[in-house]
Formats: structure tokens, sequence, C-alpha cells
């Protein structure tokens, strides 16, 4: 591909992604939020969040069923944004760019690119198999079996590919289960939900609480997705390292831990 061609798409590509994400992820910690503050909620209304924000006073009322009549507005489209743009950024840098693998690998980069994409499904079904199989249903049990398998990917993948490739496939197998859990979990579920109110009947609270808990993962993956973005700045003490699969399986815990004290307050 033509340098400035490849370099013009990375720059263009890279933009898109950091902004959808920003927007994507934003949403999302903001919603983690609110639900936090309706659950803790002291006030004689514990419906109600009241908030300000530039210049202006906002209110926000959780309730258990929409109003058909008013428009419902959805969040969607930055998940896809946020994922097609990543992809993009993998087939320009990585497959298209020859970063696959290191002069002398006895892989070559054409099958370094088929394991690359096929990682991406394979992903989602291991983790969508785990968390809706009953080892899922326990959250200290789903958390370290995940944990463990991130781990496992990482060290494979520093042993197969280039270091720099493998650290950002393991962060595309991330961002896909973050944008899969959208697309295939979380919006089905409320559409199901929505379609049983104007019905009449009553919306299963499993669909609300399995969409809820997808969200709760999206918010601790991306704590070590963004550090993986970063990654690529900080060679020599992340994917250069002798380690560098145990500092992405350390930096990750760190990570989660993080993300679990933002979500108490």
């Amino acid at each position: 591909m033509n340098y400035f061609l490849s370099e013009t798409l990375n720059l263009a590509l890279r933009w898109i992604h950091v902004f959808a994400a920003i927007l994507w992820i934003g949403q999302t910690y903001l919603f983690t939020w609110l639900d936090r503050r309706f659950e803790t909620a002291e006030e004689e209304d514990p419906k109600q969040v009241w908030m300000v924000h530039s210049g202006g006073f906002y209110v926000v009322e959780k309730r258990s069923r929409p109003d058909f009549a008013r428009r419902l507005n959805w969040f969607r489209w930055e998940a896809a944004l946020t994922w097609l743009s990543g992809l993009g950024l993998l087939i320009v840098v990585y497959y298209a760019g020859g970063l696959m693998v290191d002069p002398g690998s006895e892989l070559t980069s054409p099958r370094a690119i088929a394991l690359g994409i096929a990682l991406l499904p394979i992903g989602w079904i291991v983790y969508d198999l785990l968390w809706s199989s009953p080892l899922g249903r326990n959250e200290a049990v789903g958390a370290t079996i995940s944990f463990a398998l991130i781990v496992a990917l990482a060290f494979v993948l520093t042993h197969l590919l280039s270091s720099r490739a493998a650290y950002m496939h393991v962060g595309a197998v991330l961002g896909t289960l973050m944008a899969a859990n959208v697309w295939v979990r979380i919006l089905p579920a409320q559409r199901q939900m929505i379609a049983a109110t104007r019905e009449g009947r009553t919306p299963d609270a499993s669909l609300a609480a399995r969409a809820k808990g997808r969200s709760k993962h999206n918010t601790f993956m991306v704590i070590p997705v963004v550090f993986i973005m970063l990654s690529s700045h900080f060679p020599v003490s992340t994917y250069g390292h002798r380690f560098n699969w145990a500092i992405l399986g350390g930096l990750t815990l760190v990570g989660w831990v993080a993300a679990r004290i933002m979500r108490r307050h």
C-alpha cells in the first residue's frame, strides 16, 4: 500500500476510533453512575437523580416501562463505529502493514492474519458460553476464569505473533466482546422487554439482569483495552518487555480494581 495512503487511513481511522470510543464508554459509565445513584438515593423520591452541567440543571427519572407516546433514544451506533474503525486499523496497520510477525518467524504472515481474524469470533463464543453457564452465575468464579483466559491468550500470542501485534489482538478480542455484548445481548434484551410491555405482558426480569451484567462487563474490559491502545507508545515497559504477557495480565488486574472502585462512587 502507498505510504501516504496508509498513513492517511491510519490517522483517519484512529481519529474516528478514539472519538467513537469516548462517546460509547462515556455513555456507559454515565448510565452506570446513574444506576448506582438510584440504588443509593436517600431522597424522598429515589427514582430521580438531579444533576448540574454546563449552566443547566437536569433531572433523570427511572421508570419500569417506557412512555410509548414519546421518542425512545437508543445508544448503539457508537459501539458499532468503535468496533468497525478498530477493525479498519487492524487491517491497515497490521494486516496490510506487515507487522503481524517478526522477521524469521516460523509463522507466516497470512497464517498470522488468519489466526488474528479467527480469534475475534472464537473469543466471543468462549466468553458468551462462560458467562451464560452456571460458572458465570458466580461473578467471582467467572471473573477468575476470564482473567486466566486473558493471561493465557496473551502468553500464547506473544510467542506466536510479534509482541506488538499480540497485544493489539488481545485488545481486539476484548473490544469485540464489548461490541458483541451491545449488539447480541443488550439490545435484543431491551427490544424483548419493550415488546412485552407493548403487549401488556410483564417483561422478563432476567433479560434486564443479563443486559445490565453485560454492560457492567464492558466497564471492566475497557480499561485494559485503553491500556493496550496506549502501549504502542511505550514498547520498553509493555509489549517489548521480556515478560510482556505478565505485564498485560498484571495491569489488567489493576484496571479491574480501578473499575470496581469507580463503579462504587
